[in-house]
C-alpha cells in the first residue's frame, strides 16, 4: 500500500491517521491478529461489509450537523473512494460503501480538511452524539441543546475512559418534551429543562437500548444542572467500563449491567467515581458553535407550481415556522436515506441562495433545512421536485425508516430497503389521507438488532426467516405498539407474529384498515392497540402466517430475483474481545506509552486512566496463562488477587485491588499521576518477567 499525503494542521488527528496506516500495514504483513485489527478499525469508523474485501465507512457528524461545504466534500469522497452514494443513518451519520481498506487513511485525511472525522464512529466507544434536528429553531425548546451535544462529543472524543469498553455507548439530546431524539432508548438521554430560578438543566434518562431485547431507560434525574451533565456522563461511563460485561457481547450494554446489579448500585458506583473525575463541573460554552449564514432577502419572479395540491400537502407536512419569526424549517424526505453524490451537489447548488448553510440529518434518515424565508418556499419546492426530493409526508406513516439490511450489512437476514419503498407506495397509493398522520411510525430492520428502530415503531418489521418443509423463505417479524410517549417516556413494540416477507404489505393493510374502522374518535394508535390487546392483532394477522398457501414468488425476497437463502455474517457493531496473551502485553506497552504522553502534556486525568488500563491489560494477560478469562475488569482485579497475589506468585505491597483502585479514591493531581504511573510501570515490568518465566518453563 502507498503512503498517504496529509496537509492537516491538527497534529493529534494527523497522528491518528498515520497510526491507522501503520496498523493496516502491520495487519497486511500478518503482525496484528485479524480480530484485534477489527476492533482497531471499527474505532476509526471502518466497518466490514457483507461483500468481501470492501468496507463501509461511517462518517461521524455530531448531532447531525453538516455544512454545504462538508456535504460537497463527502460527495467528492464518495466518488473518489466509494460507490457514488451517501447513506443517511438513524444516528445522524453518513455512510459510504465499497471502500478499499488500504485507501481509508487518505480518505480520512481528506475528510479532516473540512473538519469531518471517522474517529469512534463504530466500535466499543461513545458513538455519535445525537440530538433533535430542530435544536436551535424548535418553537417548543426551553433552550438550544446543540452546544451541549457538541461539548459532549468533544469531551469524549479520544477520551481514555471510553476507548475500549465492553460495548458501544449512545447519548442523545432531545430539544423538548416531545423527545424527538428518543432519549428513552439511549444509554444516556437528556431533555432540557429550566427550573423555577430560571437556571438551565436536564432531565436524565439512563440505561435504555433497542436491539434484540429492547429496554426502556429509567428517569434518574428530574433536573441536573447544566454544568454537572458532562461529569455525570463520565462517571456513568467509568462504571460501565469497569463493571460491564466484556466476553458475551449480547449482554455487554449498560442496560444489562443495570439488570445485573441494579440501578441503585450503578448510581452508587457512579457517585464513588466523582473524586477521580477530570472536572467536577463543566461549563459549556453556549456560543461555541458558529451561527449558520442566513440567506439575504430576495425577490422572486412569479413561480408556477405544476401540482398545487401536492404543494399544499408539502407545506402542511414538511414545513414549519421556526421560533425565529419570519423563518421556516423545511424537511426533506429522503427515500431509504440514500442520496447519490451527483444529486447531493445539485441539492447544495439549489439550497445555497435559499436556506442557511447548515443542514441537519434527521433520525428518520431525512434532512432539515433552516432559515427559509416564506417567499423562497415555492422556488425551493420546485427545485426539490426536479431532484425528486419534494415528497410530502415527512415523518408521517408514509415516511418509513429502514436500515441497509441485506444490501450491505453482514447481519441482514432479509431485505429492508426495497420493502420500505413498497410500504411507502402502499400508503401513497391507497391511504393518501394518512400522509398527514405524524403519530404512527413504520420502521424496518433487516435483522433483530433494530438499526432501523423497529423496536420503537407503532408498526415495525424486522428481517427473519421461516422454514416451509425443507425450504427456507424470507420473513418478517411484525411488531406493534411502540413509540414515543413524551418527556423521557416511551414504549417498546411488542412482537405479534412472523409472516412471509412478501406478505408485509398485507399486514400493513390489515392493521390500517382495522384502525380506520375500529379506532374510537380521536383515539391514538397506542390507546387503540392497548384496548384491542396483542392477542387481537395476533388473531387478525394469523391467516397471513399460514404457510400452506405459499406461492413460488414468496421464496424470493423483496428486491431479489434469486431464491432466498440465509447468509448471515459476523456482526461488527462493536469490536470482538481477543484473549491473546502476547497481544494483551503489546497493548499494555502501548497504553503505558499513552500514559506517559498524556503525563508529559500535563493531562493528569488521562495519564491516570491510561495507567489504569495498563494494570488491567497486564493482569488479564497473566490470567490467560492460567486459562482464566473473566468477563469484567472488576473480575480481572479479583481473580488476579486470588491467583497471583494470594498465592505469592507475584508480590506487591498489599492487594492488587488496593493498588489498582486507587484510581477512584484520589483526585487526578500531578502528584497522584506521578505515583500511579510509576506503579503501573513497575507492575508491567513484573508481569513481563513473570510471562518470560512461564514461557521458558
Amino acid at each position: 500500500m502507498q503512503s498517504f499525503r496529509t496537509e492537516l494542521e491538527n497534529p493529534v488527528v494527523e497522528k491518528d491517521i498515520i497510526d491507522l496506516e501503520k496498523k493496516i500495514r502491520a495487519f497486511r504483513e500478518g503482525k496484528i491478529h485479524d480480530e484485534k485489527f477489527r476492533s482497531l478499525r471499527l474505532a476509526r469508523g471502518i466497518y466490514g461489509q457483507r461483500q468481501p474485501g470492501v468496507q463501509m465507512v461511517r462518517i461521524k457528524l455530531p448531532f447531525g450537523k453538516v455544512t454545504f461545504k462538508q456535504l460537497l466534500r463527502i460527495a467528492d469522497i464518495s466518488d473518489k473512494y466509494a460507490s457514488h452514494n451517501l447513506h443517511l443513518t438513524t444516528r445522524q451519520d453518513i455512510q459510504i460503501h465499497y471502500v478499499s481498506l488500504d485507501r481509508t487513511p487518505q480518505l480520512w485525511a481528506e475528510l479532516e480538511q473540512d473538519d469531518i472525522t471517522l474517529r469512534e464512529a463504530c466500535g466499543n466507544t461513545v458513538r455519535n452524539v445525537t440530538a433533535s434536528p430542530t435544536a436551535g429553531i424548535d418553537p417548543l425548546e426551553p433552550f438550544d441543546v446543540s452546544p451541549y451535544a457538541h461539548a459532549t462529543f468533544e469531551y469524549f472524543l479520544r477520551n481514555p475512559v471510553c476507548q475500549e469498553m465492553g460495548r458501544k455507548f449512545k447519548i442523545a439530546f432531545s430539544s423538548s418534551e416531545a423527545d424527538t431524539a428518543f432519549s428513552y432508548i439511549h444509554d444516556i438521554g437528556v431533555i432540557p429543562k429550566i427550573n423555577a430560578a430560571g437556571e438551565r438543566g436536564f432531565k436524565v434518562m439512563l440505561g435504555g437500548g433497542l436491539g434484540a431485547q429492547p429496554l426502556l431507560a429509567s428517569i434518574v434525574e428530574d433536573f441536573l444542572p447544566e454544568d454537572e451533565l458532562i461529569p455525570y456522563i463520565e462517571a456513568i461511563i467509568r462504571v460501565f467500563d469497569r463493571h460491564g460485561e466484556r466476553n458475551n457481547r449480547n449482554k455487554a450494554r449498560l442496560k444489562y449491567l443495570i439488570q445485573k446489579i441494579g440501578l441503585t448500585e450503578v448510581l452508587t458506583l457512579a457517585e464513588a467515581e466523582r473524586t477521580a473525575l477530570k472536572v467536577k463541573r463543566y461549563v459549556v460554552n453556549r456560543h461555541a458553535l458558529t451561527e449558520p449564514s442566513i440567506p439575504a432577502e430576495s425577490t422572486f419572479n412569479d413561480v408556477t407550481i405544476n401540482n398545487p395540491l401536492r404543494y399544499e400537502q408539502w407545506l402542511i407536512t414538511n414545513v414549519f415556522e421556526q421560533k425565529q419569526p419570519g423563518f421556516y424549517g423545511v424537511y426533506i424526505k429522503v427515500p431509504v436515506g440514500d442520496i447519490p453524490s451527483d444529486k447531493a451537489r445539485k441539492l447544495v447548488a439549489l439550497l445555497e441562495p435559499l436556506v442557511a448553510n447548515e443542514i441537519r440529518i434527521t433520525q428518520n434518515q431525512g434532512l432539515l433545512l433552516k432559515y427559509v424565508r416564506k417567499e423562497a418556499l415555492p422556488v425551493l419546492y420546485n427545485g426539490l421536485t426536479e431532484l425528486d426530493l419534494s415528497a410530502p409526508g415527512f415523518d408521517s406513516i408514509a415516511d418509513v425508516t429502514t436500515c441497509p439490511g441485506t444490501d450491505t450489512c453482514n447481519l441482514g437476514i432479509s431485505n429492508s430497503m426495497t420493502l420500505s419503498r413498497v410500504l411507502e407506495d402502499v400508503i401513497y397509493n391507497e391511504y393518501e389521507d394518512l400522509i398527514y398522520n405524524r403519530e404512527i411510525k413504520i420502521k424496518i430492520s433487516g435483522c433483530m438488532n433494530s438499526c432501523g428502530q423497529h423496536g420503537l415503531a407503532h408498526i415495525g418489521f424486522h428481517g427473519s426467516s421461516l422454514k416451509a418443509g425443507v425450504k427456507v423463505l424470507p420473513s418478517v417479524q411484525v411488531l406493534l405498539g411502540g413509540g414515543t410517549v413524551g418527556d423521557g417516556v416511551g414504549r417498546a413494540a411488542e412482537k405479534v407474529i412472523k409472516v412471509p416477507a412478501k406478505r408485509a404489505t398485507h399486514v400493513l393493510r390489515a392493521v390500517l384498515d382495522d384502525y380506520k374502522v375500529n379506532a374510537l374518535p380521536d383515539e391514538t394508535f397506542h390507546a387503540y392497540y392497548d384496548r384491542k390487546t396483542k392477542d387481537y392483532f395476533y388473531q387478525l394477522l394469523k391467516p397471513l402466517a399460514d404457510l400452506t398457501t405459499l406461492t413460488e414468488d414468496e421464496f424470493v425476497d423483496w428486491g431479489h430475483q434469486e431464491t432466498f437463502a440465509t447468509a448471515i455474517g459476523v456482526g461488527e457493531c462493536a469490536g470482538v474481545i481477543i484473549d491473546l496473551v502476547a497481544t494483551l502485553l503489546y497493548e499494555s506497552d502501548e497504553k503505558f506509552g499513552w500514559a506517559n504522553e498524556a503525563f508529559a502534556d500535563g493531562r493528569w486525568a488521562d495519564a491516570i486512566y491510561h495507567a489504569y488500563n495498563t494494570f488491567i491489560s497486564s493482569a488479564k494477560a497473566l490470567l490467560l496463562d492460567k486459562s482464566i478469562n473473566t468477563s469484567t475488569q472488576t473480575g480481572v482485579i479479583k481473580e488476579f488477587d486470588n491467583n497471583y497475589i494470594s498465592t505469592g506468585e507475584i508480590q506487591i505491597d498489599g492487594s492488587f485491588s488496593d493498588l489498582v483502585l486507587q484510581i477512584n479514591k484520589n483526585e487526578p493531581s500531578e502528584a497522584f499521576a506521578t505515583a500511579y504511573l510509576q506503579q503501573a510501570g513497575e507492575f508491567l515490568n513484573t508481569v513481563k518477567i513473570k510471562r518470560e518465566e512461564l514461557v521458558q518453563s
